[in-house]
């Protein structure tokens, strides 16, 4: 003979009544198969958060193991793509009639892509830190995509500071005596000419950017392109000693302060059509003292991202 069980959220009222923005999990660890801008899928492990509103103020509260099958169900037999997001935020609320009208998932996971070296032709995984939210309000679908991307950033005063000793020990190597290209040649391949070089730091941008609906897909890869194309001093993964040559070369043409690096940013990505908005943060993590240098830029739009 069977018993019913309990079941307090559906039987009992509120002690406290009121209506509550989002109640949910967080911290949900699952494997998601990943579809996007017409890559093979591949599957990354994810740390998920699942939220609905609480809109009945006497509910006594949500169903969250619905929230969490849900998912369940994505990550068996689904794929996370634009079209699967919105799935998601339709389930979540089908699940929660009469209680919830606005939904929220957010997932977080690292992409990996196979960078190649700049000269050798070496290939190797790099991992960029990823977060997609997706979150249904009033009706309305906003994605929003989050990235970071690691690159490397060489102090342009520095740099002059440098070139301006390397001049003075040329002047007292050579004073005012007539000297070859050669010997200047040898001068300067010798650790006596090269007395001191600008420092330079791991630096990373956080961007955070809002997708145009009539875009119906999530640029990882090309948001993360853009970012190492307009930089142009991408970390790299397996390096050999050209490349490592290379490298140096793009440091010392590239010379950044981290305002630099956010107009850089902000110039490409005003010119990308898939995005509504953007907030971005560079981050130079100096070598020269303990704090960082940091600069922050947004798109500028009206009740957009706000620079904090």
């Amino acid at each position: 003979m069977s018993t019913a069980m309990p079941d307090v959220a559906n039987s009992s009222r509120a002690q406290t009544e009121g209506k509550l923005d989002w109640v949910g999990m967080s911290q949900i660890e699952m494997p998601i198969m990943l579809a996007f801008e017409a890559q093979a899928a591949s599957r990354v492990s994810a740390n998920i958060e699942a939220f609905v509103s609480l809109d009945d103020p006497q509910a006594k509260g949500i169903h969250m193991s619905r929230l969490y099958l849900i998912l369940d169900q994505l990550s068996n037999e689904g794929v996370l793509d634009y079209a699967g997001l919105h799935r998601v935020l339709d389930q979540f609320i089908e699940s929660h009639q009469d209680l919830s009208e606005q939904a929220q998932v957010r997932f977080s996971f690292d992409y990996h892509l196979r960078r190649k070296s700049l000269l050798s032709g070496k290939t190797g995984w790099k991992a960029y830190p990823v977060a997609i939210t997706a979150t249904r309000h009033q009706q309305q679908t906003t994605i929003e995509l989050e990235v970071e991307v690691p690159y490397s950033s060489t102090c342009p005063c520095s740099a002059a500071l440098s070139r301006q000793l390397i001049q003075q020990a040329f002047k007292q190597q050579f004073a005012d005596e007539q000297v070859s290209s050669e010997a200047v040649h040898q001068w300067l391949g010798s650790s006596e000419g090269i007395v001191a070089t600008p420092h330079s730091q791991r630096s990373i941008a956080q961007l955070k950017v809002k997708i145009a609906t009539e875009h119906q897909d999530i640029p990882i890869i090309s948001l993360i392109d853009e970012v190492e194309s307009s930089l142009k001093t991408p970390v790299q993964a397996a390096v050999k000693r050209e490349d490592e040559q290379e490298f140096a070369r793009l440091n010392g043409q590239n010379l950044m302060f981290c305002e630099d690096a956010a107009r850089r940013l902000q110039h490409s990505l005003n010119n990308r059509a898939d995005l509504v908005d953007f907030w971005v943060r560079v981050n130079h993590l100096e070598s020269l003292h303990a704090h960082d240098a940091v600069s922050v830029v947004t798109k500028g739009i009206e009740q957009g991202y706000s620079a904090h």
